[in-house]
């Protein structure tokens, strides 16, 4: 079990502190954050509505779909239908076809985001890394779903619920990267 202690907040906040974007995800990067920046007006509804920053929001948009309004905030699932993927059969309440608001809610607070009140950057750090997994803690990797294309981390990945390869690399810019890049350019302050 992963509990956020002293030592696990001090941790975080020296790996954000440290945080760099790899050279070559550079361009990559700055137009994920300002996709994400243009998108804060849908964010803002979701965030009122469940006490969640809207930036926290916007990085999960990025990881879990691709910052795709047509695919669920729980797992990138298209909204036609129900997800199917892990998690499976939400939103609960509703009928399909789901506006991207209702799945996003249901997401937050499935999660238990709504109840979460410490968003510093180790508490952010601590949710992101529960809502994705703390798997990569067993294989002594960095989560790529918060550190992904940056100095913190370098290889090993699940490949598919449950299956790790120790040698597949993560394509996509972590959130707590997307997060530093937005709070250098002061787009929000952490």
């Amino acid at each position: 079990m992963l509990v956020l202690d002293q030592n696990l907040r001090i941790s975080y906040q020296s790996f954000f502190n440290s945080c760099q974007l790899n050279n070559d995800r550079r361009q990559e990067g700055d137009r994920l954050i300002q996709k994400i920046t243009d998108n804060k007006s849908r964010y803002l509804p979701v965030a009122d509505s469940t006490r969640v920053p809207w930036y926290v929001i916007g990085v999960i948009h990025s990881m879990e779909s691709g910052l795709s309004f047509l695919h669920h905030l729980h797992n990138g699932d298209p909204l036609s239908a129900r997800t199917v993927h892990v998690p499976t059969g939400r939103p609960l309440a509703g009928k399909p076809p789901f506006t991207w608001e209702v799945s996003a809610t249901d997401a937050i607070r499935l999660e238990g985001f709504d109840h979460w009140i410490d968003w510093s950057i180790p508490g952010i750090c601590y949710k992101l890394e529960k809502y994705n997994g703390i798997g990569y803690r067993a294989h002594h990797v960095n989560s790529p779903y918060l550190w992904g294309g940056s100095n913190q981390y370098t290889r090993g990945k699940y490949v598919q619920d449950g299956v790790f390869s120790p040698t597949a690399v993560s394509r996509q810019i972590g959130a707590m990267v997307l997060l530093k890049l937005m709070n250098g350019k002061g787009m929000i302050v952490l």
